[in-house]
């Protein structure tokens, strides 16, 4: 196998493992009501659709730090900044939006981040870090980049499902 095989067969293995852990998540807000998906039943202040809008959110942040680098914008601003309420919003359904919509935006990024990871010459491209508490100062490559996302999206299904579980017993597996 040559390094460009090597290199797309790696892209083909961690998108599909991202797929099948976006599928979990979908599968877990299957049947639910706007109110169903809004509903935080556990010690959790999330809720089902809000984890959804959140792994989107990240996903797309992610996509295009992979895609383009960080801007100034990214910097962490401080725990009291709007940026950190807008975060915390990700977590929630707000007035006006859906589970369709949520999972539609859902399906969009999904689909972005097939076509930005397949033209990246290779999983090594690397960016500068946004000023964050939690991100070391340096570089992140793609791949690292890729399986923080892949990461993020197992964490938050299994999350959902704990969720789903205790508003009316459905589970994902099992």
């Amino acid at each position: 196998m040559t390094t460009i095989e090597h290199q797309e067969a790696e892209k083909t293995a961690l998108l599909a493992e991202l797929a099948k852990q976006r599928g979990f998540l979908h599968y877990t807000a299957r049947e639910l009501t706007d109110e169903q998906a809004k509903l935080t039943p556990t010690a959790s202040e999330c809720c089902v659709g809000g984890l959804i809008k959140h792994v989107t959110v990240v996903e797309d942040k992610w996509t295009q730090f992979m895609q383009k680098g960080a801007s100034p914008e990214d910097d962490f601003q401080g725990f009291d900044s709007p940026q950190m309420q807008e975060h915390m919003n990700g977590f929630r359904l707000l007035d006006g939006e859906t589970l369709d919509g949520i999972l539609a935006e859902y399906e969009r990024v999904a689909a972005r981040t097939e076509e930005v990871v397949r033209a990246l010459p290779n999983l090594e491209v690397a960016h500068q870090l946004p000023k964050a508490p939690w991100n070391e100062p340096g570089e992140q490559s793609a791949r690292t980049t890729l399986l923080h996302i892949l990461a993020e999206t197992a964490q938050h299904s299994g999350h959902a499902d704990i969720i789903r579980e205790t508003i009316d017993g459905q589970k994902t597996m099992g």
